[in-house]
């Protein structure tokens, strides 16, 4: 138990961990990838007023064509102006998503120009800005992006806008964003190692304090169980003096309504500590059961059939369709217990003339068993607590059925103890028992170790 529980508590934490991780390095690249593009589209921003700048400057008002601006001396390289500015110098671009740009960064950017016509025909490139990129390509890519209806956008390694210039001519600026690819992806690498790494840093340190933190739960479920378990073994010696005692009051007295109250409430007394002693030494992992190939076909089809009358002395018909061949590796003393809780129960609670169905049939890899039987109205909430240890339907506990509580629970311990499990399906007015066996785990030694096997089981029920 102290296992499973620390087991828990590493994978709670290691989730926790990890949607934290996950949720902060997602937000750091996010941030980070919104905050380059940012920085290219404001370069971006630059270049075109740069042009547009650099048109003013070369026609001063004037429709172009009149005389060459080169040969007159009023040609303006591609850099950045002083005017481009606000009035007051202000550049206005500060903050964290739209950083500061200087001159510096303007100049260093890698791009290129295209001048085309307005129906789309190349009148002037100009690369003399980047080096990766001849006039060739810087043509192509202008040829793709014209065929776009697109204004801007992306196209390969390159970001890229469209404007129009004074004469109605299309301007594309082209700029190369690969380095700042490259430095979203590299953020993108060192983050996913960083998170790696602080995950197994994590994982060991919540290993190594797993069982510390635990440990006060873990002390106290265990002192709760060795209570149980003790308390069962001192209350086993007073029931079965109360039962000699009885039986030596009989033999003088004769059997009377006392004496016959007596020996009911003590085999029931004796029968509850019974079940939870196997809870308890269930719970511990201490349960040493002898596994064998066992024919649960036949196991199934013999503890129904020691049912039929009780159920005919109230009416109930038990029908009965189980496949024949069935084997088990599991438990034959427990796969008759089980058997029996069930068919208990359904008996028990079943209304008078009504009808016990029975089933056992493969499923997969494992072997199912249902019980069904016809019962009162009952919601999901009262389905979902019946495997609850104590929990009765009857609210009053009035005994008037003859169960404590408890038996579903033990059902349930057996089934996981054959790596199986079971659940409970109310339908039609009709409850279903479905249990799944996939049969214990074989021991290395089975042939072997048997007897040892059979030493540990006698002395865990001493």
């Amino acid at each position: 138990m102290t296992k499973t529980l620390q087991r828990k508590f590493i994978g709670t934490a290691m989730i926790a961990i990890t949607v934290l991780l996950f949720v902060l390095l997602s937000a750091i690249n996010v941030i980070n990838a919104v905050r380059i593009s940012q920085e290219n589209d404001s370069v971006l921003d630059m270049l075109v007023r740069n042009e547009e700048m650099r048109d003013d400057v070369l026609f001063r008002g004037d429709d172009r064509g009149k005389g060459n601006p080169e040969e007159n001396g009023d040609f303006v390289p591609p850099a950045i102006m002083p005017g481009m500015w606000d009035e007051e110098g202000d550049r206005g671009r500060g903050g964290f998503f739209k950083p500061e740009l200087r001159e510096d960064d303007i100049m260093a950017a890698r791009y290129f120009t295209v001048l085309a016509s307005a129906d789309g025909e190349i009148i002037k490139t100009d690369v003399s800005n980047i080096s990766s990129v001849d006039e060739e390509e810087a043509n192509a890519y202008a040829a793709k992006v014209l065929a776009r209806d697109a204004t801007e956008g992306k196209v390969s390694h390159l970001k890229y806008r469209i404007s129009d210039t004074r004469n109605g001519e299309k301007r594309i600026i082209f700029v190369d964003v690969s380095r700042n690819t490259r430095s979203i992806l590299a953020v993108l690498v060192i983050s996913v190692g960083i998170g790696i790494v602080a995950e197994l840093l994590m994982l060991l340190l919540v290993v190594l304090l797993s069982k510390k933190a635990i440990r006060p739960i873990a002390e106290n479920m265990e002192r709760q169980k060795q209570f149980v378990t003790d308390a069962g073994h001192e209350i086993k010696t007073p029931l079965a003096i109360i039962l000699a005692n009885t039986d030596a009051m009989e033999l003088h007295n004769g059997e009377t309504k006392w004496s016959k109250n007596i020996r009911t409430q003590t085999n029931r007394l004796s029968g509850l500590m019974k079940d939870l002693l196997t809870l308890a030494r269930t719970d511990e992992g201490s349960v040493n059961v002898a596994m064998a190939d066992c024919d649960l076909s036949a196991v199934v089809t013999e503890t129904v059939h020691a049912f039929k009358e009780p159920a005919k002395l109230k009416g109930i018909t038990i029908e009965k369709e189980i496949t024949e061949g069935l084997n088990l590796y599991a438990s034959k003393e427990q796969m008759i217990q089980l058997v029996s809780l069930l068919m208990d129960n359904a008996v028990k609670y079943s209304p008078e003339n009504e009808t016990i169905r029975v089933r056992l049939y493969t499923s997969g890899k494992g072997i199912k068993l249902k019980v069904s039987n016809a019962c009162d109205n009952m919601d999901e909430e009262t389905v979902g607590k019946l495997f609850d240890r104590f929990y009765r339907g009857d609210t009053a506990r009035t005994q008037k059925n003859g169960g404590y509580g408890i038996g579903l629970s033990v059902a349930r311990a057996i089934c996981e103890g054959h790596r199986g499990s079971i659940k409970a399906d109310y339908e039609n007015k009709r409850i279903t028992f479905t249990a799944v066996l996939n049969g214990g785990k074989r021991d290395k030694n089975d042939g072997v170790g048997k007897e040892k096997s059979d030493e540990k089981r006698k002395k865990s029920e001493e």
